[in-house]
């Protein structure tokens, strides 16, 4: 068969750069991606924590750090107990806990930063 039986149209959407499929699917693509949500989340109004109206962001990333390094030290200290590859899991968890708190004091850095900032 030669190329004049065959259009791009027939054998896949994705062979023309023209292609009205192609666009359509970029088009879903980027709206998946990129479109802002139609509906705004609902808050949860049960369950079993709840944070107190006005409790501004620096506490929460103060407290969120103190609760990482607690978890770090527990996995620290249960992987002293621990033999071969379980060991090794409570220590990758004692690590990845003083990751996420390095990354929440980095944050409570900046705000702290911007604070300092906007004081005349």
């Amino acid at each position: 068969m030669t190329d004049e039986t065959f259009s791009t149209e027939s054998t896949s959407p994705y062979e023309s750069p023209n292609s009205k499929k192609l666009h359509e699917a970029a088009e879903r693509a980027l709206d998946h991606h990129f479109k802002p949500p139609t509906e705004p989340h609902t808050k949860r109004e049960t369950g079993l924590f709840s944070l107190s109206p006005g409790t501004d962001a620096e506490a929460l990333m103060a407290n969120a750090s103190e609760d990482l390094l607690s978890i770090s030290v527990i996995a620290c200290d249960l992987a002293d107990d621990l033999p071969g590859s379980r060991r090794s899991v409570a220590l990758a968890l004692s690590r990845m806990a003083d990751g996420v708190r390095l990354m929440v004091e980095g944050m409570l850095d900046h705000i702290e930063a911007k604070s300092m900032a906007a004081k005349p």
